[in-house]
């Protein structure tokens, strides 16, 4: 799924609590194991939720509270989200190296209240191109995300920081 091809994209809400740590998200005794993220990807966030990974559909988003992706400075615990699938996570506050490693790895990481976004919600992004993302509930209710500033939303839209540099010929191999 690539979220700026599409209009409007429709998810299902996977909810966590107030600070999930980088460790909850891979534990640190799987990476002793290997580096792998399509090995690792099977342990997401198994300390909170044991089987997480075989649950996850294509449209899953992740939702936090606070204070998301806090702990150690790990880029690991963002690119096996994004090789488990998930594309968006949506908190009210992210650790500020989980958003830095989300942005250079082209994790959409969106910020807005999410006290009515519940486990199995069905929900709808729009504006994801614009930067201006609105979260519309079942209840026709709607959220609305801290812009994301176009410098970011080009990155994003590439993939991440190094397919970004490479297209903008601002990177050498």
């Amino acid at each position: 799924m690539n979220p700026f091809e599409l209009n409007r994209i429709e998810c299902r809400v996977r909810r966590f609590p107030d600070s999930v740590s980088t460790d909850y998200i891979i534990a640190s005794s799987r990476k002793k194991e290997t580096i792998d993220t399509d090995e690792l990807k099977k342990y997401v966030f198994e300390d909170i939720n044991p089987g997480f990974f075989y649950s996850i559909k294509p449209g899953d988003i992740v939702v936090g509270g606070t204070n998301f992706g806090c702990g150690s400075a790990m880029e690991i615990a963002v690119t096996v989200l994004l090789a488990a699938g998930i594309r968006i996570v949506i908190a009210e506050s992210f650790a500020r190296t989980f958003l830095r490693n989300a942005l250079n790895n082209g994790l959409i990481a969106l910020t807005t209240g999410t006290g009515a976004l519940k486990e199995g919600d069905k929900i709808r992004l729009s504006g994801m191109s614009t930067g201006t993302v609105k979260v519309e509930l079942a209840d026709g209710d709607a959220l609305v995300c801290d812009t994301i500033p176009p410098f970011m939303l080009d990155i994003l839209e590439r993939g991440g920081l190094v397919p970004y540099l490479k297209a903008n010929k601002r990177f050498v191999d």
